[in-house]
């Protein structure tokens, strides 16, 4: 009798360690199996990146508790991530175990990528180094690198014409060139033939149309004016009249926050001063959309050769005919602005 108690106790005893052992194994392994990311989220691997780094990222991109998690198994499992240089979406709910394999496979995902109101190549390549692997740097020196250029059929000057404000999927590692390959095939689908037919019956390549198009839109904030304002220029294109732009020579100066355009900086020495120098500037002066540019395409046909702003700064402009009555229109402007005491 006492040794079948002895069994029996033995028995239990051993079925509650092994069923300690279970709960144990389970509160360790649900986490894992049971309990998702409580968000979405991108994890970006740059090359030669540690466990201890990655993780960082999904801390800092979904959630610190998930990521410790993930770090534990990646840990355990001995992951070698060093090699991957890709970006990673983790889904809201999604396992660590999920997350593992897309980063151990190195199954990438794309990056979304927007950009708009955006003047300069140093902006835009800075706006690609916050959002891809590659440094704004590097960007900036294959938008001035004249043979890369080439490549698309452009120069330093123009190449910012193929790149179309819009949003965009690109992957996270590609280099400079290939988001410069990607941006041309973007361009050229834009640029359809009935478009190219229109910019040739307007004497003007596609390049000088993105540049009118930008100046415009330095010029008005209205949508509804630009294709007005287009024709202004144009018709000064056409009559090979100085173009007379503001924004040029705030652009040649380096400060699109000035105010008003005093008779020394109408003296700068810049291919892109639009007073010094006859016809169009070497290229645009900002990013312009596609609308600007299907505003300069489809501009109605008016006689206005002068505008100036109007003087209750609406954003609107007042427009002439001839340098009497634009003279007349600058007058009352100036003197809004004297009122104003903006200088």
């Amino acid at each position: 009798m006492k040794i079948a108690n002895r069994e029996i106790s033995g028995r239990n005893l051993l079925v509650a360690v092994v069923g300690l052992v279970i709960c144990v194994a389970a509160a360790w392994l649900v986490p894992f199996f049971l309990i998702g990311a409580p968000g979405d989220g991108l994890v970006k691997v740059r090359r030669g990146s540690s466990v201890e780094v990655v993780c960082d990222s999904l801390a800092g991109n979904v959630d610190v508790a998930f990521a410790k998690r993930v770090e534990r198994l990646l840990n355990l499992t001995g992951a070698d991530l060093s090699e991957r240089h890709r970006a990673f979406h983790g889904d809201k709910g999604g396992w660590p175990f999920t997350v593992i394999r897309r980063l151990r496979s190195g199954q990438p995902s794309g990056i979304r990528f927007t950009f708009n109101n955006v003047r300069t190549k140093e902006e835009w390549a800075g706006r690609v180094g916050e959002t891809f692997m590659m440094e704004q740097a590097e960007m900036l020196q294959a938008l001035n690198d004249s043979a890369l250029c080439a490549k698309y059929g452009k120069n330093t000057s123009t190449i910012v014409a193929m790149l179309l404000p819009d949003s965009y999927e690109f992957y996270w590692d590609l280099t400079p060139e290939q988001l410069l390959d990607r941006m041309h095939d973007y361009y050229d689908k834009f640029w359809t033939s009935e478009r190219v037919e229109k910019a040739h019956a307007l004497g003007l390549t596609p390049e000088q149309v993105a540049t009118i198009a930008s100046i415009v839109e330095e010029e008005t904030a209205k949508t509804d004016e630009r294709g007005k304002v287009a024709r202004l220029y144009l018709n000064r294109v056409a009559q090979h009249m100085p173009l007379q732009a503001d924004p040029t020579v705030k652009f040649a100066i380096g400060d699109f926050g000035i105010r008003r355009i005093t008779h020394e900086m109408l003296r700068v020495q810049s291919p892109y001063n639009t007073y010094r120098n006859p016809g169009l500037p070497p290229g645009p002066i900002r990013l312009a959309e596609k609308a600007t540019i299907d505003a300069v395409l489809d501009a109605p046909e008016h006689d206005f050769l002068y505008m100036c702003a109007k003087s209750d700064f609406s954003g609107y402009h007042s427009f002439a005919k001839d340098y009497a009555e634009h003279m007349s229109n600058a007058h009352r402007y100036q003197a809004a602005l004297n009122e104003r005491g903006i200088k």
